[in-house]
């Protein structure tokens, strides 16, 4: 697909060229083929970026609520008009399916801007006891770092509240799969976002994510990504104290209890854990089920991994297009392989490709049983369709081995009974817990325990992660 602007940045209301010649390959993972370049910036583009941002600032901060509603309603208008151009790019770049595309991908990026517009009608920006007055206040110029396995929604996920708190913003995506980003930029343009407010600079972590993490005019950071990169964005802001909000990894449970639903739940689980090829950071790739259903729990998981159709992402009828790069393919692959040589018991898929399929980055969806917890495949996140079926002999087993990670981001738990259910939720040491598959909430506060990050995004817990906190006394 031809993307406009792709070796240029967006900063202070207009496109403008790099500073640097430097620029990263975009490859298109169903063919392995490159499809284009994009700009790759440093620190004297980050520069220009905090600089139009922080003098942005002043007057942005200090626009109505009706004002920033109005703006977020223009953003919310053309992501749902030009939906199409983001499917196309989300397909090219990263390889999701395109009914999964429209269905998920955007029309939830679509709905963090609704719910940021919802939040922020109803907020109480001041609050009065007695004679001292509480002030919730727009915290400055926000570094916002996305990933490439869900480009738009982690974009408007952080973007969309940031704006609703009065904040301006510099946006670094993936350089992995930037072409939603470029479109949205374009987006923020057309939907008349002042100058400065929004600026986008491409690049890498090592070079855009560091230059931002430790600028100090910057007075927040927020990233989406690895652990691995959570650390060094927090060590990189650590001197300027800034705040920084971390969305990172997860080995999420899917603990069945006795009286669950198997019949419909376990193929729901499956599922869940290869939702958009399994590149989600809450997967729930660990099913924990009782000793005593674990041959009924493998026909049924086997029976659902057979029923996923892999293959071209822009045919309407798959299920499951590639993983999104070639490092990505390579460690799903080595997880693989280890889950093997550990003597995990291999139900279906596998290494390699799907026999069909001779070219792009395609896994055979692959679930393993018999798991022991101290397996690689139980405690490293792999990020991919890989399935871990871990069985327990008792109830307290099963929270043990569910808690036993040094993650603690999303979880799920099947159960037939609403009161064990609860009472089992207050158990597991995560950020979000999933009763009985139910529907997306874009206003349930997500972020992790642990090792998974610091800090929550979505509905009004995401919007005062942009706000900082005044006393007024003798107000």
């Amino acid at each position: 697909m031809a993307v406009e602007h792709a070796d240029q940045f967006y900063i202070d209301g207009r496109w403008r060229a790099c500073t640097t010649s430097a620029s990263t390959p975009v490859v298109d993972p169903a063919t392995e083929q490159l499809v284009g370049h994009i700009a790759a910036g440093g620190s004297d583009d980050v520069d220009l970026a905090v600089a139009a941002a922080r003098r942005a600032f002043a007057a942005f901060s200090q626009t109505s609520v009706e004002e920033r509603v109005a703006l977020l309603g223009r953003i919310l208008e053309l992501i749902q008009q030009r939906a199409e151009l983001f499917v196309d790019a989300l397909v090219t770049e990263m390889g999701a399916a395109i009914a999964f595309a429209r269905a998920s991908h955007v029309p939830f990026a679509a709905e963090h801007v609704r719910v940021s517009m919802d939040v922020l009608r109803r907020y109480r920006f001041l609050t009065l006891n007695g004679t001292t007055a509480t002030a919730k206040e727009a915290i400055g110029v926000c570094a916002l770092i996305t990933p490439w396995n869900w480009p738009l929604y982690q974009i408007t996920a952080k973007v969309a509240p940031a704006i609703a708190a009065g904040c301006t913003i510099v946006l670094k995506p993936s350089e992995l799969s930037p072409y939603s980003a470029l479109l949205f930029a374009q987006l923020m343009h057309d939907a008349g976002v002042p100058a400065g407010v929004f600026n986008l600079v491409n690049g890498t972590g090592e070079a855009v994510g560091a230059a931002l993490a430790a600028h100090p005019d910057v007075d927040m950071i927020s990233i989406t990504g690895s652990t691995r990169a959570g650390v060094l964005v927090a060590q990189a802001a650590a001197p300027t104290v800034k705040r920084v909000v971390q969305e990172l990894g997860g080995k999420s449970p899917n603990l069945f209890l006795d009286d669950a639903d198997f019949a419909q739940g376990v193929a729901k689980g499956v599922l869940a854990g290869f939702r958009n090829v399994g590149q989600s950071c809450s997967a729930p790739t660990r099913m924990l089920v009782p000793a005593t259903r674990l041959a009924e729990v493998e026909a049924l998981a086997a029976e659902a991994a057979a029923g996923i159709r892999v293959g071209d992402p822009r045919l309407d009828e798959t299920g499951m297009g590639p993983i999104a790069n070639a490092a990505q393919y390579e460690r799903v692959q080595a997880m693989i392989a280890a889950g093997i040589d550990e003597g995990a018991k291999l139900l279906c898929g596998g290494l390699g490709r799907p026999e069909h399929l001779d070219r792009g980055f395609f896994v055979r969806p692959t679930i393993f049983s018999e798991v022991d917890p101290g397996m690689r495949i139980a405690r490293e996140e792999i990020f991919g369709p890989v399935l871990s079926i871990i069985p327990y002999r008792d109830e307290e087993e099963a929270i043990a081995i569910a808690n036993d990670t040094v993650y603690g981001l999303g979880s799920h738990l099947q159960s037939g009974d609403p009161e064990r259910a609860r009472r089992f939720a207050a158990r597991i040491r995560a950020g979000q817990v999933h009763i009985n598959y139910p529907a997306w909430d874009g206003e349930a506060p997500f972020g992790g325990y642990k090792r998974s990050g610091n800090g929550r995004e979505y509905g009004m817990f995401g919007l005062e992660e942009y706000l900082e906190t005044k006393a007024i006394l003798g107000y």
